[in-house]
């Protein structure tokens, strides 16, 4: 097979074309794969997910108080997350492509030759939830309430993100029948040894973009009426995922692989059964137990006050920092004003002593004058 590292070796301003022969009687799109900026090349890969990463955000941001996430501290970790997620999926690439013989990674060459392509999205899914949870530790978010919240938006950023893998005509499946729908070819398709001329493939990034997005919908909507427990849209959003991708992947012809197993579809398919499982579990045990979600206890309650009464103190720090630089300036002021005054007392003092200097003259003129009349009078 021609190397994936190959494949994506054309620069951002090559034309590329990518077509769907059998949709609207032939459709054809013809486009760059990117752009530059005063002579930096900007992949719409990158932008595309980005633009998910941002969106997903928002959401959180609008939704962070129905879920009782303190939107300041939800950032914190979102951020982390980030952080975390795009190390865990680059680390993810690397270490089974360099087990698998694709390519042979190093520490040195898995961050040095970022650009020529390989994240895998399982890493960055385990990458983010790793850091995600570390950074709630650190700053006292609750997990569960945190981790639901995450998974509406890793929805989001995923449905999107996978436009990304149609500019780079990557992530598709295997030859699909000549009359089928939704087959496709392209520029870089059409190059890799497994496609013959004139053959199409699966579509897998739509297949996949689809069932996230169909998943947000439907989680979006449970977790405002039928939510019960804290970390169920998570469990939630695991199994749906899982089993999407178990299919999905398996129509897959870049799979990273071990042995003769598709690594990913191995890890959705335990991720489906065991976030199932789980999600059963809790489902009867909060039931029995009648246990409120996060947002509706007192420990939220508590947390709320605990959030006040911290901005009460940094707001009270900041207030007296800015009435300790406002009062040394105006003491430095008043010391300007005394030295001033100063000055002018001393100006005033010599102008004081000049006059009685000058009378003490005029006086002294004045006798000796009275002095020689009189010598002239004798």
């Amino acid at each position: 097979m021609t190397s994936l590292l190959q494949m994506a070796s054309a620069g951002v301003t090559e034309e590329l074309e990518i077509e769907f022969p059998n949709l609207f009687d032939g459709l054809s799109i013809n486009y760059f794969r990117g752009f530059e900026i005063f002579g930096i090349p900007i992949y719409w890969y990158g932008v595309i997910i980005t633009l998910g990463a941002i969106l997903a955000y928002i959401y959180a941001h609008i939704r962070n108080k129905q879920f009782g996430v303190e939107n300041e501290r939800m950032f914190d970790v979102v951020f982390a997350a980030l952080i975390g997620g795009f190390i865990g999926a680059r680390a993810y690439y690397c270490i089974f492509a360099t087990l698998q013989g694709r390519y042979q990674y190093t520490f040195i060459t898995a961050i040095t030759e970022i650009r020529d392509g390989g994240l895998a999205i399982y890493g960055g899914i385990i990458g983010a939830f790793i850091v995600g949870f570390i950074m709630c530790k650190v700053r006292k978010v609750h997990i569960p309430a945190m981790f639901d919240l995450a998974a509406l938006g890793l929805l989001i950023g995923q449905g999107i993100g996978r436009w990304g893998n149609f500019i780079n005509q990557e992530a598709f499946g295997a030859v699909a029948d000549e009359n089928y729908l939704f087959g496709m070819t392209g520029s870089i398709i059409s190059q890799y040894d497994f496609v013959e001329a004139g053959q199409l493939v699966h579509p897998c990034f739509l297949y996949e973009s689809l069932w996230c997005l169909l998943g947000f919908v439907g989680l979006h909507f449970y977790s405002k009426k039928l939510r019960s427990y804290d970390g169920e849209i998570f469990l939630l959003y695991v199994a749906w995922y899982g089993l999407g991708r178990t299919f999905i992947e398996g129509m897959r012809t870049d799979s990273l692989m071990a042995g003769e197993l598709r690594i990913s579809q191995v890890i959705a398919a335990v991720s489906f059964i065991a976030a199932l499982v789980l999600f059963i579990v809790f489902k009867v045990l909060t039931e029995k137990k009648q246990k409120p979600l996060f947002v509706n206890s007192r420990e939220w309650a508590d947390a709320q006050e605990q959030y006040r009464l911290e901005e009460e103190a940094r707001a009270a720090k900041k207030a007296a920092k800015k009435a300790e630089k406002e009062g040394v300036a105006e003491s430095i002021l008043a010391d300007d004003a005394d030295s001033t005054d100063d000055e002018k007392n001393a100006d005033t003092d010599e102008l004081e002593g000049s006059d009685e200097s000058i009378e003490e003259d005029e006086t002294a003129e004045t006798a000796d004058d009275n002095t020689e009349n009189d010598e002239s009078e004798e």
